[in-house]
C-alpha cells in the first residue's frame, strides 16, 4: 500500500512546482529588443485568452519600459546630432559639391538609419497592441522614448536656431582668427554653411517629431482596425 501511495506521488503531474527565488524573479529588459520580446510574450499569454490582472506588470517593470524608451530615443538623437553636422555642413558642401540625385538622398538618409530602424520596430509592435498587461507595456515603452525625441529635437532646434543668429562676420572672425593659416579658410567655409544652419536644423526636428509620433500613430490605427474587424465578425455571426 505504501509503495502504491509513494509511485502515485511520484507520477503526479499536477503538483506545483517550486521555484527559487532566483529563477521565479523576471529579467529586466536591457534593451529595445529585449523590450519588445517580453511585450511579445505577454501578447502570446493574452491572446489565448488568459486573463492577468494589471498588477501582474509592476510599477518597477512599467519604469523599466519607460526608460528603455527614453534611452532608445536618447541614442538616436545622439547619433543624430555627431552625424549630420558632419553630412549636413562638411561632406555635401565641401567634398561632394555636386553629387547626383542617388549620391545625395543616399548621404542625406545616412545620419537617420538608427531613428528609421527603431521607429520600424516600434510601429511594428502595434499588432501586440491587445490585453491590459501588453498596452500597459507598449504605452510605456513608448512614452518614453516619444518625450525623449520631442525634447532632443526641440533642443537642437533652438540650439541652431541660436547659433545662426549669433554668428555675424565680425563674431565669426574673431573665433576663426586664432586658427592661424586656416583662418581665411574657415572663416569663408563657415559663413558659406551658415544660411543652411536653420533649415537642417528644422529638418532634423520635424523628422524626429515624426519618428517620435508615427509608432502611436500605427499603433492606434491597427488597434482600431483590430477592434471594427472584430465588431464586423460579430455582427456577421449574430445575423447568421
Amino acid at each position: 500500500m505504501a509503495r502504491d501511495v509513494s509511485s502515485g506521488r511520484g507520477s503526479d503531474t499536477n503538483a506545483p512546482i517550486v521555484t527559487t527565488d532566483q529563477a521565479s524573479r523576471p529579467i529586466r529588459p536591457q534593451n529595445l529588443l529585449d523590450a519588445i520580446s517580453d511585450i511579445q510574450q505577454f501578447y502570446v499569454i493574452e491572446s489565448k485568452g488568459q486573463d492577468i490582472p494589471g498588477e501582474f506588470l509592476t510599477i518597477g517593470r512599467t519604469v523599466d519600459f519607460f526608460k528603455i524608451g527614453a534611452k532608445s530615443g536618447f541614442a538616436e538623437g545622439l547619433i543624430l546630432i555627431l552625424l549630420m553636422p558632419f553630412f549636413a555642413f562638411y561632406l555635401n558642401p565641401f567634398v561632394l559639391k555636386a553629387p547626383d540625385l542617388f549620391t545625395r538622398s543616399l548621404f542625406s538618409t545616412l545620419p537617420y538609419i538608427m531613428v528609421i530602424v527603431n521607429t520600424l520596430l516600434c510601429s511594428y509592435i502595434g499588432r501586440y497592441y491587445i490585453g491590459k498587461i501588453t498596452r500597459k507595456a507598449i504605452n510605456s515603452l513608448l512614452t518614453g522614448r516619444t518625450m525623449s525625441l520631442l525634447l532632443k529635437a526641440f533642443l537642437i532646434y533652438v540650439f541652431y536656431l541660436l547659433l545662426h543668429r549669433v554668428s555675424t562676420p565680425h563674431r565669426v572672425w574673431a573665433a576663426a582668427k586664432h586658427f592661424g593659416s586656416l583662418s581665411e579658410s574657415l572663416y569663408y567655409g563657415y559663413l558659406k554653411i551658415l544660411p543652411q544652419m536653420v533649415p537642417v536644423a528644422t529638418e532634423i526636428a520635424v523628422i524626429m517629431a515624426i519618428a517620435a509620433i508615427m509608432p502611436y500613430g500605427m499603433v492606434y490605427f491597427q488597434d482600431a482596425w483590430t477592434r471594427w474587424k472584430a465588431k464586423r465578425n460579430l455582427r456577421t455571426i449574430s445575423a447568421k
